[in-house]
């Protein structure tokens, strides 16, 4: 990484103000505004952290639910160990993901979340058409997770093929919004769907 992208980092309110808090990443100020705006996570819930590494999230999400509440972070690459959290190595993609969980949580959970991203090649499209198949694993992880009424919170980039994720969410949970937290960067193209009121059985399409 180069110089400049050093300096910007070093410039980033976001990125000083993690590393003055003890947050592993600036990220976890987005899900802190995420969680301010919609009221996602409480006391006692169960939490799913997918694509967690290296932890914001999950830090958060372990303060959110306090010692009553379980949080599990997802990742295929390794995860020091954080105070709260469970951590389980494996691919958000993988079939057997949900089951695993499943039997580690003892049943279902209360929300999932997913700042899972593709790495990023700098080819829009292609990086665009990466998140949104990201996001639509998260979502099925989601569906087979989630208790009735449970909230999803996904990552996704801006681009065409958006809107019909958007759709599809919004057959399994009563309110869908697009939300872009403050902490995230400007110029970046990330979006935070933030889906609550699951549905276990979708709302069939209009004849």
């Amino acid at each position: 990484m180069g110089r400049d992208w050093r300096r910007q980092q070093q410039r980033d309110y976001f990125f000083r103000k993690a590393k003055e808090e003890g947050y592993r990443s600036r990220a976890a100020y987005k899900l802190l505004q995420i969680n301010q705006r919609h009221k996602l996570i409480h006391r006692g819930d169960i939490v799913l952290d997918l694509g967690a590494a290296p932890g914001g999230w999950s830090q958060v999400a372990a303060k959110l639910v306090g010692p009553q509440g379980t949080v599990v972070a997802v990742d295929k690459a390794a995860m020091e160990p954080l105070p709260g959290v469970t951590f389980v190595q494996g691919d958000l993609t993988a079939p057997d993901l949900a089951e695993r969980i499943r039997t580690l949580v003892g049943g279902m959970v209360d929300v999932v979340l997913s700042d899972a991203a593709p790495p990023i090649s700098g080819v829009r499209v292609r990086d665009h058409a990466l998140s949104i198949a990201l996001a639509q694993a998260a979502l099925r992880v989601a569906q087979a997770l989630l208790k009735p009424g449970g909230h999803l919170v996904v990552k996704a980039f801006e681009g065409e093929d958006l809107p019909a994720f958007l759709a599809e969410v919004r057959r399994h949970f009563r309110s869908v919004k697009p939300y872009s937290p403050p902490a995230s960067r400007r110029e970046s193209a990330e979006v935070y769907v933030v889906a609550k009121g699951f549905r276990p059985e979708p709302e069939s399409e209009p004849a």
